[in-house]
Formats: C-alpha cells, structure tokens, sequence
C-alpha cells in the first residue's frame, strides 16, 4: 500500500500540462533517434543530456525516459519495412516482421509490434512499482560469477532453444564470440586480432555489424531476386489496425511468457537486446508450428517486441535502487542523475521521493502516449513499402553509410560495415543463423570480463561459478539448455535405431 500510496503521489506530479508537453516531445524525438539506424537510445539520450542541465531534475528524466521510449518504439519501423534494425534490440523483430511485410502485411506487423510492445512496457513499469522496495536486498548478491551465469543462459538459452542445425548456430555464435574480442584488453590493455589496423583498436562497433549484415546484406540478396520488395503493394486501413489490435489476446501466452523473460533480464544484466533474442527463441521452439518462424509468423513479432520493452522498462530499476545500470541507456541517465547533484541508490527514494516516484507515474503515461503516436505514424511508414525499389534502395544506401558514419566519425566504419554486408550476403546464402553471431558481439564481451574477473576473485578455482544456490541454480538452467540439442539428437536416433533392429531381425 505505501508503493501504491507514493505511486498515486507521483502522478500528482506527472500530470502536468508542462509534463505531458514534455513526454509528447521526448517521443517524438526517440521515434526519430529509433528509425534512424546508428544512433539509438544511447547516443539520442546522450546528445539530449547537455539540454537537461538547466532543467528541473523531474523534468529532465521525464524528457529522456520519454525519449528512450519512442527510440524502442521507433527500432521496430525500419526493421519490419526495410529489414534494417534501427535499435539494437529491434533485431529479433527483423526475423518475422520483414517477412510479412513483404506478404502485404505492413500494417499488421506494425500494429503487432507496436501493440505487443506497449503491453510489455506497461508489465515492466508494473515491475518496478512493486519491486522497488525490496530490490536492492536481492540485487546486492550479485557478483561478477553471477553476472557470467546470466549472459551463460542467454548463450545457452539461444543454442538449445534453436530449431536449425545446433552446430551452425555454434558456429555462429563462436565467430560473434571472436569479433567482440577484437581491439584492446580491458584487463591486460593489450591489443587483440587488430591485425595492425589502427582503427580496430577501440573494437568493432556492435551497431557497425548490424548495419552491414542487415542493412547491405539484405540489399544485396534483394538485388540478386530482381531487385523488388514484395511488399510494394501494400495497404493500410483502419480495419486492418483495429484487426490486429483484436488478434492480440489470441497470443496471450506469448505476451506473459516474453514479459517475465525481459523484466528477468532488464533487473539482471541480460539486456534489451538479450531478452528480444531469448524470448524470440523460446517462444519459436514452444510453438506448434515451428516452420512458420522466419516466414512471417505473429508470435515472431510479438514475442521479441514484448521482452525488447519490458527489459528496457525494468532496465530502470537497479539503476535507481542499487545506481547499477541495466542497459546503455540507463548508464546514460545514471550519469544525468549525478550531473544533477542525484546519488542513485537506496537513499533516492528516501531523499528524493518526489523524483522516484514522479519518474515512474511518468512512465506509464510515456508509454501510452508513445503507443498513440506511434500508431498515429503507420500510415506514413507503411506508405514507404509502395515506393519503387529503384527510388527506395539508395536511399537505404545512403541511410546505412550515413548510420555507420555517425557512429564514431570513421570512414573505416564505413568500408567495416560493407565487409559485414558481404558477410551478411555469404551468411543467407548458406543459410546459417545471424542472430547468434549478433548476441554474441552484444554480450561477448561483458561475458568475458565477467568471467575473467570472477576467476581472479577465486584465485583460478572454477567453484566461484557454484559456490552459492543463485548460481548454481542458474548454471544448472544453462547446462540444461545445452543439453536440449543433444536430448533431441538421441531422440530422433532411437526410432531410426530400433528400425535398422527390426529390418535386419
């Protein structure tokens, strides 16, 4: 009662006109950062913090919480009509959204996501209201041993969830494992597989690769299929929004199940990014048609974006409970928080509740307002599926080199996400998975410091990883997701055993 009690206080102070004003531009604002591949949340918020500084405090956050939603809400535009992830976490969505977009579907997969998204945020927020109060005793048990055993599910989580070949997905997976060690130590500050190449020193940029496999890999095979997207005939009403509104109960299951896995991983160190991809493997493999995934299936497209919003909502709460970011972007907005004289951490609530608890009613009503513009926005960008592929394509061009450009000023990167397009281009023609190979670059490298760390604190004793009933429990999770492809392997090789019996008896 007394979360729900400074809950109704802090709406008191979000529903102001001074606020919504806020919260409408801060959206507007994050669609813009979010359809435009290389920016992001991170960087949009960064390049919006220095005008916070003269700001109130309440309505600083309000502004940039307000703008990291419409930056997720906005990855999904691009990566559903141009197979160009403009988020980080919008790539699982990429996997079933394209393709029905290139069915005539633009607007059903728009609303879909869209729609999935907004309730996934709303869970999240729910999360935080009811778990800020006790979330800093549970969160202090975490250490580097437990960190690793997070990012170890997710690894594990994704081979032995995966309906295609486990061992291409392994392959996969060991090449992102490789690039995200590219450039310099953290530990040692020695320089790894830069091969002599200046440029490569500060590592490869995860948004680099994805603009590249993604965005010139996918121009590259629709160049090689005549140069036409399927989809150009595509047409949105309102029925059709109102139609895909009403078939969202039909996946409730989805919903709920996506929901737990991202506020799981946006609390703990998975990510957005980590929780779109478990979610999306997970709900593929409970499926009961499981050959639809990848063709345009729905819960491909709700499954990724329910989590994607969910973990970026409660990405929020160990950050103002323990000043531990949950992702890039509330990294981000931890460093406002101490540039506006604000200690993130227990004391918060205590000092400043007016802030806390204004920044979560602010939440809700950021959500809602993003979900209305949003979908007040696909006509406009579904009406971009009905432009000519010889209009459209380099305009894609130039928005994936001005992407890879923006990211770090390189002309190198530039040249660097061409290399990933071909990449991209050899990936889909064997037909081996990207999505390891992205989750890999995404969290290889925090797995690896995590790692490396736990094993210093043990003094090279393995045991660190079993040496308590949180991670030990998690391991054991992530041995049993290993195990699948093997218990799969077995089964299908006893049938096909006792026939060879029977045929030679």
């Amino acid at each position: 009662m007394g979360n729900l009690h400074s809950l109704m206080d802090g709406f008191s102070i979000a529903l102001t006109y001074q606020h919504i004003f806020i919260m409408v531009a801060g959206v507007l604002l994050g669609l813009v950062v979010g359809v435009l591949p290389g920016l992001g949340a991170p960087n949009g918020v960064s390049l919006l913090l220095p005008l916070t500084f003269t700001m109130d405090p309440v309505s600083a956050i309000i502004l940039l919480t307000s703008m990291y939603w419409g930056a997720l809400f906005g990855g999904s535009t691009t990566s559903i009509l141009f197979n160009i992830p403009g988020e980080p976490s919008s790539v699982a969505t990429t996997f079933d959204g394209y393709p029905m977009a290139q069915g005539g579907a633009a607007g059903r997969a728009l609303t879909l996501a869209f729609a999935s998204a907004g309730f996934g945020a709303l869970i999240g927020v729910v999360v935080i209201t009811l778990l800020s109060g006790w979330m800093a005793g549970f969160a202090m048990k975490f250490g580097p041993a437990e960190f690793f055993a997070v990012y170890f599910i997710a690894f594990a989580g994704f081979i032995g969830m995966s309906s295609g070949s486990a061992f291409k997905t392994v392959v996969s997976m060991a090449l992102g494992f490789g690039l995200a060690t590219v450039g310099m130590d953290t530990v040692s500050g020695a320089s790894r597989l830069t091969f002599g190449f200046d440029n490569l020193i500060a590592g490869i940029s995860f948004l680099i690769a994805v603009i590249g496999l993604f965005g010139f890999g996918e121009l590259l095979m629709t160049i090689e299929e005549g140069a036409k997207f399927k989809g150009v005939r595509a047409k949105l009403t309102l029925r059709e929004i109102g139609s895909a509104l009403a078939e969202l109960p039909r996946y409730w299951k989805t919903l709920l199940r996506s929901s737990a896995i991202g506020c799981w991983m946006g609390i703990t160190p998975g990510g957005p990014t980590a929780a779109s991809f478990m979610s999306y493997g997970i709900a593929r493999r409970m499926a009961g048609n499981k050959a639809a995934f990848g063709k345009g299936a729905p819960e491909g497209i709700v499954a990724p974006e329910t989590a994607d919003h969910s973990a970026g909502s409660c990405a929020l709460l160990p950050m103002l409970a323990l000043g531990i970011p949950g992702s890039a972007t509330a990294a981000v907005m931890m460093g406002g928080l101490m540039i506006w004289g604000l200690a993130p951490g227990p004391m918060l609530f205590v000092e400043r509740p007016d802030f806390v608890w204004g920044l979560i009613a602010s939440m809700y009503m950021g959500n809602l307002i993003a979900v209305v513009l949003v979908l007040a926005t696909v006509p406009f960008f579904a009406a971009m599926l009905r432009i000519p592929f010889n209009v459209i394509g380099p305009v894609i061009v130039v928005v994936c080199i001005t992407g890879a450009f923006t990211v770090a000023g390189k002309e190198f990167d530039i040249y660097l996400a061409l290399a990933f397009g071909v990449l991209g281009y050899l990936f889909k023609k064997l037909d081996y998975p990207l999505a390891p190979l992205v989750l890999a670059m995404v969290l290889g490298d925090k797995a690896e410091d995590a790692f490396r760390q736990a094993m210093i604190s043990a003094e090279g004793s393995a045991s660190i990883f079993w040496s308590n009933p949180l991670v030990t429990t998690m391991m054991l999770v992530g041995f049993v997701l290993l195990s699948l492809p093997l218990l799969s392997l077995a089964r299908r090789r006893k049938p096909a055993a006792t026939a060879l019996a029977e045929q030679s008896a």
